[in-house]
């Protein structure tokens, strides 16, 4: 594994020199270095190492002239919030560190540094790394930066609201900040709010007495006593109803919960994470969802990327899927260079979920010891037919019109940043038919609420004589 870069920051150059080697005479099972260190003198020359390079760790004296380190937390904290910070301290700073610890510090060393304390303290932020590395599979910035901010949130019990589209990874997400958390040895009990009707959910959630209704011959815990002292996800936290929504916001403010029929509140230690593909500020606009839940729930948002916006990733996700699923296989099976092609030139409407169906698919469909291009879905082999200077050739088994119409207008928008005018050029259509095109098939600019039509009318004047 690459050597883990760490930014040292002091404004003392000895601290600095000893930092240094300390952390650099650290080595792996192999002999290698585990971390490279840079060193910055100030907060202002930290700040300017950290605008040109990436670093998965940040170790900063809190006393510095000029920039201290609270204030370069909270720079950081503006330029990438992901990547985790540990203060060096005098021992008559407690209280600054807490206020530290609060505001997103990952951990705190006291001075005079103590080397088994501060390699221990660096060990324990690279391996809750290490375990994310393996819970989350990507490598483009985009995924480094929600790995980073995995580490970071993990060791507190503050909830956290997952965001993405359907098919992103939502609850890989959450089970690497449970399995990076301090109750990686306690229970991780997931819940699909969409999946079980409301008057089911209250009594899964929060159990049950005995008699509490038609079927209940015997008591029952909720996931919330279930989940004591672990992690409970709430998937799909937008389709809960308002009054399952009350009652949701009271187990988290009051910590306990009173079972269905039951009159006893129960006290529970449990850490909430939540997920959600819908847009739940829109829905509080609209009433649909209560606001004092949602900011309940969005103490810390994590916002997951989709594939198409993350290409680096679907290369290493298909490799990973070919050997997850492989093993099914009598024979080692490899991609051809034209199913390869394919599947990198894609856009995954459906993203992680569709890809790794396209390859199980893939693997079973191969005579050969080669997946080709014939054996991935239809709407994947559709795109390829609109050649660039052929025009479109009509597979022998047909198309789905609609599908690869939404395919190339989902293309075009992400070629030019979602500029609908250029989008437009790009696909021999009008500036208004663009716009048609976009409101019939619901195509919404990644991570807003409004249709990229409303949008894009707003930020865009349509040429003349549209």
């Amino acid at each position: 594994m690459a050597a883990r870069k760490i930014l040292v920051v002091d404004d003392e150059k000895n601290q600095r020199d000893i930092l240094q080697m300390i952390l650099t005479g650290e080595l792996d099972e192999a002999g290698e270095a585990r971390y490279e260190v840079k060193t910055a003198a100030s907060g202002q020359d930290a700040l300017r190492s950290f605008k040109h390079e990436n670093f998965d760790l940040v170790l900063t004296d809190l006393k510095m002239s000029g920039m201290d380190g609270l204030q370069l937390l909270n720079e950081l904290t503006q330029l990438d919030s992901a990547t985790p910070v540990i203060l060096m301290t005098a021992h008559g700073s407690i209280d600054t560190v807490k206020e530290a610890l609060r505001g997103g510090a990952f951990d705190y060393l006291e001075k005079p540094l103590d080397r088994a304390k501060l390699l221990a303290t660096v060990a324990k932020a690279v391996s809750q790394m290490k375990a994310v590395d393996e819970e989350i599979i990507g490598v483009s910035d985009a995924m480094e930066r929600v790995k980073k901010m995995i580490v970071k949130v993990a060791p507190s019990s503050s909830t956290v609201l997952i965001r993405g589209e359907s098919g992103t990874g939502k609850e890989r997400i959450a089970r690497a900040i449970h399995k990076a958390s301090p109750r990686i040895n306690e229970r991780f009990q997931a819940v699909n709010c969409a999946a079980i009707n409301e008057n089911l959910l209250e009594s899964e959630l929060f159990g049950h007495e005995k008699g509490s209704f038609t079927g209940a011959h015997a008591e029952k815990k909720g996931l919330f006593e279930i989940a004591d002292k672990g992690t409970l996800f709430l998937d799909e936290i937008g389709e809960v109803s308002q009054s399952m929504q009350a009652k949701l916001l009271r187990a988290l403010q009051e910590k306990e919960v009173t079972r269905v029929g039951g009159t006893r509140p129960i006290k529970v230690d449990v850490r909430v994470l939540a997920a959600t593909n819908r847009d739940l500020e829109a829905m509080v606009k609209d009433g649909r969802f209560r606001e004092d839940l949602y900011y309940r729930l969005n103490v810390i948002p994590i916002q997951i990327p989709p594939l198409r916006q993350r290409r680096d990733d679907i290369e290493v996700l298909t490799n990973f899927f070919l050997h997850k699923h492989s093993a099914n296989a009598s024979r080692p099976i490899r991609l051809s260079g034209e199913a390869r092609g394919l599947i990198l030139n894609y856009g995954w409407p459906g993203n992680v979920r569709q890809l790794e169906s396209a390859i199980e698919r893939a693997l079973l469909l191969a005579e050969g010891d080669e997946i080709t291009g014939e054996d991935l879905p239809m709407e994947i082999r559709q795109v390829a037919h609109v050649e660039g200077t052929g025009g479109f050739k009509l597979p022998p088994e047909g198309i789905s019109f609609e599908e690869l119409e939404r395919s190339l207008i989902m293309q075009a928008m992400e070629q030019t940043g979602w500029n609908i005018t250029r989008s437009a050029k790009l696909l021999g259509l009008s500036f208004r038919t663009m716009q048609y095109r976009l409101d019939k098939f619901g195509i919404k600019r990644p991570n807003r609420g409004k249709g990229v039509a409303d949008e894009m009318e707003e930020e865009e004047t349509p040429p003349e004589g549209e």
